[in-house]
């Protein structure tokens, strides 16, 4: 008859196979891991890549890109509206100052220029006539005051007449006062007449003001339009390469538009982008490093935009060696911003075996070995890394990515 076995000593023997399956895993784990590091427990010479730690100067960068481009570029457009009649010359062509480049048909802003001649010459017409009635008009009143005193004059002597042909008996009280009403009467219209004459005279100098503006507010216009005539020949004002021009032949151009760009090659700046992640650490006067061909210059940041596009900003450098022969204009080139600076530090050529900054392996090599070393890490750029403690100036690191060994603590080099 069977006897049934107690929950007790079931669970026992769940616990006792669950532990005997728990220490085989980890005694498979372990054996793995043994044959692993056995045979990884050396390494062919070649197959790794050293690094001397020295003294020197160690810059920490921002990573950015940049397009050189030239630094003084001019760019023509068009003072009128006129049509492409055709191009002398193409982009990529040098060209001297005063080299025509384009010719433009400006047939209707000269139609403009001629008919606002006309108009001046109707207006300063206007203005001669305007002159003449007003001096005929001065005239006129001027006569009609000449005749007032002379009226009063004899006015004054009827008034004395009367007077004494009333003391001889001969006139009346009344004949006296009838003189001197008319002469007060005549005295009283000339002074009106004089007031005319100094209304009209102001009035006069008005109207001329006003005539002789409007006349030179057109003369303005059409210097102005002449001036833009002269500048319609499309020429070179400098020397320099044409980088652009406009090769549409009777394409309408609006005044405004861009017919072409001269660049002066002898010069050039970078015109930077970066993340606006790092906005905050740009400025005026940042130094930075550019990169290009296994070329690099210096310069540093002139100025920095503060508007932000699609997460990018954009900034200028300008070069140390504005004038380097191998540059040219946009050429797409590597900037490296720097940050900050330490002098007289130990440093190491920068390679896959230094990631971020603060305490990390690394592995020495020692003759024939490489012993596991940690050290701390500063700053870092993409030519050299700082290394704070734990080396000594002259010892050799490797410097290729080791993340195969980071449970090794030392092993074989072969040659």
């Amino acid at each position: 008859m069977d006897t049934e076995i107690s929950a007790e000593i079931t669970s026992k023997k769940r616990k006792r196979n669950t532990l005997i399956i728990g220490l085989c895993a980890g005694m498979l784990v372990a054996a793995v891991w043994g044959i692993r590091v056995f045979l990884k427990s050396s390494l062919n010479r070649s197959e790794i890549t050293v690094a001397s730690v020295a003294i020197g100067d160690v810059e920490n960068t921002l990573n950015a890109a940049g397009e050189v481009l030239p630094e003084f570029e001019e760019v023509i457009t068009s003072p009128i509206n006129a049509s492409i009649k055709s191009a002398v010359l193409d982009a990529g062509t040098k060209v001297k100052t005063g080299q025509s480049i384009l010719i433009l048909d400006k047939s209707a802003t000269e139609n403009e220029f001629a008919k606002l001649r006309f108009q001046l010459e109707t207006k300063h017409n206007e203005i001669k006539k305007l002159k003449l009635d007003l001096n005929k008009s001065f005239f006129d009143i001027q006569s009609n005051n000449a005749i007032k005193q002379l009226r009063i004059a004899n006015l004054q002597d009827a008034v004395e007449n009367a007077k004494r042909l009333y003391k001889a008996g001969g006139g009346t009280r009344e004949g006296i006062e009838q003189a001197e009403l008319n002469l007060k009467v005549a005295q009283l219209e000339k002074k009106q007449l004089e007031n005319e004459i100094k209304s009209k005279q102001q009035t006069m100098q008005v109207e001329v003001k006003e005539a002789e503006i409007a006349a030179a507010i057109q003369q303005n216009d059409l210097d102005e339009l002449e001036r833009k005539l002269k500048l319609a020949n499309v020429v070179a004002t400098r020397n320099g390469v044409i980088t652009y021009v406009n090769k549409n032949i009777g394409a309408t151009i609006r005044e405004g538009e861009i017919l072409a760009r001269i660049a002066d090659l002898g010069s050039f700046k970078v015109a930077g982008t970066i993340s606006d992640n790092y906005l905050d650490q740009l400025h005026a006067g940042m130094p930075a490093i550019v990169r290009f061909n296994d070329n690099q210059l210096r310069g540093h940041i002139v100025n920095v935009y503060p508007s932000v596009q699609n997460g990018i900003v954009s900034y200028d450098v300008q070069l140390d060696e504005r004038n380097n022969k191998q540059l040219r204009p946009n050429m797409k080139v590597d900037v490296y911003l720097v940050t900050a600076a330490h002098s007289k530090v130990m440093r190491i050529a920068n390679g896959q075996a230094f990631k971020g900054v603060g305490a990390q392996d690394v592995f020495v090599v020692n003759g024939d070995k490489a012993e596991r070393r940690t050290v701390h890490l500063g700053l870092s750029n993409f030519d050299y890394v700082e290394i704070k403690d734990g080396v000594k100036p002259g010892e050799v690191l490797i410097s290729s990515d080791m993340s195969e060994y980071k449970n090794a603590k030392e092993f074989s080099i072969k040659n």
